[in-house]
């Protein structure tokens, strides 16, 4: 596989306002590793973050990972739109997703719409001051009688991973993923873009990722006066993934895909291979 002469690596926020004017954590983080060394780029919205990401799309061959689930437990899609198949979902939460450029959405009340729909879940977790019904405060799904998997089978692989269906409180990925998904759909849609592992690579592949493979790795940057997490799993993520392309050990994590889940669940890049991209983040 010829190297990635660029990778990003992308901490998304499913946040309701704007982030802070100062650099902060739980915002929209961006780490780039390429020839010419390594930045980080800070965003206050999705808005301002997804014109940067379409603009390093036009600039070249890209890998960039996103810190979202790019798909669902295998059953979902075809349930909600009616083909077995993410992409679908994503181009349903482009048609109802609402995001405003002060970062205001409605991805709460779209869940419990969908919840609606498929008679109670599998969407759980809210504020509790939103007036919600469907959409509960904890975690009261039965998935055995709703007929979907709780999680899919890379957070089996990966048990810190969180499944999709949590949207609030520490670890709800899957806010980042409802407001997350639209903007893959739209980069999607543009000329030599691809989803790994959905779709064949192309000359800007766009992949799932989760920084916590890094381990020690950003215990370490921590200790050593980083003082937002995210920015240093972003940057440390995507020196790992271009030292990884340029020795060409990046073509066994990009072939370690189950073909079973590569319609409609998703995989995350590197799960099964936490000591190599450790050893390639040093």
């Amino acid at each position: 596989m010829t190297p990635f002469p660029h990778v990003a690596v992308v901490d998304w926020s499913a946040a309701s306002q704007p982030s802070p004017a100062r650099e902060a954590a739980d915002a929209i983080w961006i780490g780039i590793c390429g020839p010419d060394g390594e930045t980080t780029q800070y965003h206050r919205t999705r808005d301002g973050a997804e014109a940067a990401l379409t603009a390093l799309c036009a600039t070249g061959r890209w890998l960039i990972g996103f810190d979202f689930p790019m798909g669902y437990p295998a059953g979902f899609a075809a349930r909600l739109t009616g083909h077995a198949a993410a992409s679908a979902v994503w181009h349903w939460l482009a048609d109802q997703i609402s995001d405003g450029p002060d970062n205001r959405n409605n991805r709460f009340a779209i869940a419990a719409a969908i919840n609606r729909q498929f008679g109670g879940g599998p969407f759980w977790g809210r504020p509790a001051t939103l007036d919600l019904p469907d959409l509960p405060p904890r975690k009261t799904v039965d998935y055995a009688r709703l007929g979907l998997p709780e999680r899919r089978r890379v957070e089996q692989a990966v048990p810190r991973a969180q499944p999709v269906w949590k949207l609030f409180t520490t670890g709800s990925v899957g806010s980042q993923s409802l407001m997350g998904l639209p903007m893959i759909a739209r980069l999607a849609a543009r000329p030599g873009i691809s989803v790994w592992p959905f779709h064949p690579p192309a000359r800007v592949v766009l992949t799932e990722v989760y920084p916590s493979l890094l381990g020690h790795r950003i215990t370490e940057a921590m200790a050593q006066g980083e003082t937002i997490k995210d920015r240093a799993q972003v940057r440390l993520l995507a020196r790992a993934l271009w030292q990884l392309s340029h020795s060409g050990q990046l073509a066994a994590l990009l072939a370690d895909a189950p073909d079973s889940v590569c319609q409609e669940e998703g995989w995350i890049l590197g799960a099964g291979h936490a000591a190599a991209l450790q050893r390639a983040a040093a």
